[in-house]
């Protein structure tokens, strides 16, 4: 059974998978990365499955909606669809959630965004870059991902913006 608990402080086994699930250029300074949650501006969950270690999402709770900046799942724990129950569980919690995928030009990005597609995500087909985390590095082309938003009051534009002034800080 997948449980998601919300922690004050990322362990040893959260910190490996985080390094190892993301590129350097997809993950910020594991110093900083603490002194956000630390600040209580980023959030996290640990993800367990009958009580073992599953994973983690590390996740922001903007003006209009929730943005999962990271998610992983443990190699151990994948494949018997843990993925979608955190996913689930996430969209009966938080509701209005927004997240940011590679575009699709890789086989890991095209199963990616099938993924989130299944579960009902939509891509905005506006172009998008993310702010690097580190000078030595480009803004990453990205795509941003949406479920539960009103098209109506929520335009991608002003997603951006929020992201940019209170994750990137931009």
């Amino acid at each position: 059974m997948i449980q998601l608990t919300p922690i004050a402080m990322a362990d040893d086994a959260m910190k490996d998978l985080y390094n190892e699930a993301f590129p350097l250029e997809e993950r910020r300074p594991w110093p900083l990365e603490e002194q956000l949650i630390a600040a209580g501006r980023l959030r996290i969950l640990r993800i367990t499955s009958n009580a073992a270690f599953a994973g983690f999402v590390f996740y922001w709770q903007l003006p209009d909606f929730y943005f999962i900046e990271h998610f992983a799942i443990h190699p151990s724990a994948r494949g018997g669809g843990a993925g979608t129950q955190v996913m689930q569980l996430l969209e009966k919690q938080l509701q209005v959630i927004v997240l940011e995928v590679e575009p699709p030009v890789t086989a890991q990005a095209i199963r990616r965004i099938n993924f989130y597609e299944r579960l009902g995500y939509q891509t905005f087909p506006d172009h998008y870059q993310q702010p690097a985390y580190y000078p030595q590095f480009p803004p990453l082309e990205l795509c941003i991902m949406h479920k539960g938003l009103s098209p109506e009051t929520m335009s991608f534009s002003k997603i951006k913006s929020q992201l940019y002034q209170y994750v990137y800080n931009q």
